[in-house]
């Protein structure tokens, strides 16, 4: 008898959307409560005069991409359970188009295609999160020209179905910005008038105040205007991110319904997660400080709207690099806004803890660690693209730790980006650098089994904890810092951005003394253990277990509480031997195997004893609830 398959394999056969929409069925009937809400948002926005306006062009556009459904998809969607959206089988990882790169003449999608069959890789990662491959003139694909179109020098939509005929897909949704040298931008200065407010201007860059100014809150410590020569003058342009990076006018409300259609655009194109970039500073009002206002949360909440009623699978992920109380405020009220977040406070901490040697702010906040329904999710990286936020940590480490934590990454090779704090002061940003060289020193003191250890036992931690993994290619791969790209670009983040040569990979990895080979045996047994059991599901119970500062411990309980796992992270250098109070596990359990086949332990006079070699990652579970094993476990003593 073939046992029935899983809800993520079931997930996985991708149902597409037909080519051209089908006009000959029923249009979508949008439920009366769902027409209220939307109007209500976008009275909020626009007023009721405007919603009432606008409102049948949203009608038009969520019908449009009805008329694209099959009859099975219109028949998932009706079945489709938003409790098992998320499961302990979804492993993201994260990668641009280009990353890896070889010497066939394909084009580079199709070159990470193959590259994600190797064994290993399609086994293990079942999501591919593909930063931005669409045309853009700067910032590695952020300043789009085209939303719509793939850059030919990366390939073509049949490159990317072709990955997604075996992964799910992430896609990016650049909400906040367009390219300056896009075309919408130039019809703009062309003075075309239907393109008058598609972004935020003015004649002077007196109109915002100084007292203005020094309210904004902002990732970037550059002018907040650029000036542009336009048809009928100059014109000083809201620039948050960078002068090619224009702000669209979300005051403009064709600029939403435009945005609206293209993020459905990307559903019928295969998205099933979409990555809502930099939507903090979403809606720019002078006075106050432009980041996370409430328009801001309206906006996302009426994309929830309309992906309720149009697109039920699809996952919109806030990508809200701010403080973690600010930060979780994107789920709302765990139904109306965003699915999942990033888990922004969950890098700086776990370097914290390993840079001290101490779990204990990581601790104390994992264990507050909570949804607001069981429809959501966090997204749990170590490092992206970008690098390493610290905003996250704010109000969890005290300010003197935070400044350690930037002083101890910069002794490791990495640079500080830095933000306007909206008080006209800067203050760290983020750490632009890769997670290996964040972890570990490059003069070639210490041992390199070492380094593996405790660059996959930080690994272990985001496996480990409440959410969905996600791992950036370079953070797999175990990539150093390069220097000499930021002294060549001029650009901090290229220290993590690197394209890697396939045929160098597959060498490394043939090499079983090399530090990839050792990364791939022992971080890839750790990830297997994590889309195994059933005490990872994302919605599973999480009990952090405090006292031993050398120890990050979490307890994880399967959904239906059928399954347990004791999740123990050495964050030191030295051998350690854990002592789990059998009060902090759940009863009936004398004998505990370890998934990593690391060696067994039994409770002993009130205590499970463990012990750990440096940056150790041990899991246990219950003997009892544990099937078969590729090895052979051996009970520890109590020495």
């Amino acid at each position: 008898m073939i046992d029935a398959p899983s809800p993520a394999a079931v997930r996985r056969q991708r149902v597409r959307y037909l080519d051209r929409p089908d006009y000959t069925r029923p249009l979508l009937e949008i439920p009366p409560d769902a027409e209220e809400r939307v109007l209500g948002r976008l009275r909020y926005l626009y007023g009721d005069a405007v919603a009432r306006e606008i409102f049948p062009e949203l009608r038009r556009i969520l019908q449009v991409h009805h008329a694209h459904k099959p009859g099975a998809l219109i028949e998932r969607h009706r079945g489709l359970d938003p409790t098992e959206r998320f499961t302990e089988q979804d492993l993201v990882l994260i990668t641009y188009g280009d990353l890896v790169h070889d010497g066939t003449g394909r084009s580079p999608l199709a070159t990470l295609a193959g590259f994600l069959q190797r064994p290993g890789l399609r086994s293990l990662f079942n999501t591919i999160h593909l930063l931005p491959f669409f045309p853009y003139s700067s910032d590695r694909g952020f300043s789009v020209t085209d939303f719509r179109s793939v850059d030919p020098a990366l390939g073509t939509w049949a490159d990317i179905d072709a990955i997604g005929e075996h992964f799910h897909l992430m896609f990016d949704g650049v909400l906040n910005h367009v390219s300056a040298e896009s075309e919408a931008f130039q019809e703009f200065l062309d003075g075309n008038p239907e393109m008058r407010d598609l972004v935020i201007w003015f004649r002077s860059p007196d109109e915002i105040s100084p007292e203005q100014r020094r309210l904004i809150r902002r990732p970037r410590t550059s002018d907040i205007l650029t000036r542009f020569d336009a048809l009928h003058g100059p014109v000083w342009v809201w620039t948050t991110f960078s002068p090619d990076q224009v702000d669209l006018n979300y005051k403009n409300p064709r600029v939403l319904l435009r945005t609206i259609d293209t993020m459905l655009l990307y559903a019928r194109r295969g998205a099933d997660i979409l990555r809502l970039d930099a939507v903090t500073y979403l809606w720019d009002e002078l006075g106050t400080t432009c980041a996370s206002l409430e328009q801001t949360h309206q906006i996302i909440k009426l994309l929830r709207d309309v992906v309720d009623v149009a697109a039920p699978d699809l996952v919109l992920l806030t990508e809200t690099n701010v403080p973690h109380e600010e930060n979780v405020s994107y789920f709302g009220d765990g139904h109306d806004e965003a699915h999942m977040v990033y888990n922004f406070a969950l890098p700086p901490l776990t370097l914290h803890a390993f840079y001290r040697g101490d779990a204990s702010h990581l601790a104390v906040w994992a264990d507050g660690l909570a949804y607001p329904s069981d429809t959501t999710s966090y997204l749990n990286v170590l490092d992206t693209h970008d690098g390493i936020g610290v905003l996250g940590a704010r109000g969890i480490l005290p300010d003197e730790e935070i400044a350690f934590l930037v002083e101890a990454a910069r002794d490791h090779g990495g640079y500080i980006s830095y933000r306007s704090t909206g008080d006209g002061q800067e203050s760290p940003y983020e750490i632009n650098t890769t997670w290996w060289s964040a972890l570990n020193w490059s003069d070639g003191t210490e041992d390199l089994d070492l380094q593996v250890r405790r660059f996959v036992a930080s690994r272990s931690v985001a496996l480990a904890i409440r959410g969905v993994p996600g791992m950036y290619f370079h953070g797999v791969v175990g990539t150093e810092n390069d220097p000499s790209v930021v002294a060549r670009t001029g650009h901090k983040r290229d220290i993590n951005r690197a394209a890697l040569d396939a045929e160098q990979l597959v060498a490394q990895l043939d090499d079983l003394a090399s530090k990839l080979s050792r990364l791939r045996d022992r971080l890839g047994a750790v990830a297997a253990a994590r889309v195994s059991e059933k005490a990872f599901h994302p919605d599973g119970e999480q009990r952090v277990i405090q006292g031993d500062p050398a120890v990050f411990a979490v307890l994880r309980i399967a959904k239906d509480g059928s399954e347990r796992v004791l999740a123990l992270t050495n964050v030191t250098g030295a051998p350690h031997r854990a002592e789990i109070p059998v009060s902090e596990l759940a009863p009936g359990a004398g004998s505990w195997v370890d998934l990593l086949c690391a060696g067994g332990a039994d409770v002993r006079s009130g205590v499970l004893p463990v012990v750990l070699e440096p940056y150790g990652v041990r899991w246990l579970k219950p003997a009892g609830e544990v099937g078969a094993l590729a090895c052979e476990v051996r009970t520890e003593g109590t020495g």
